[in-house]
């Protein structure tokens, strides 16, 4: 059980990277924040809680 948390979480941290690190850095870069950073900004902490974090888009 500990094996499958701790898989989860790892795939949790690499859904927060978004398109990773690169296009992390790509966005500063151009003076931008991420999605998630501007929804920290936004929202009062622990008023938010994210579902659906693994769920890709299909735009072609």
């Amino acid at each position: 059980m500990k094996h499958i948390l701790e898989e989860l979480e790892k795939r949790r941290g690499e859904a927060r990277l978004g398109g990773g690190e690169r296009r992390i850095a790509s966005q500063h870069g151009k003076g931008k924040l991420t999605a998630r950073e501007r929804l920290d900004l936004l929202l009062d902490e622990g008023s938010f809680e994210e579902f659906d974090m693994f769920v890709e888009h299909r735009a072609t």
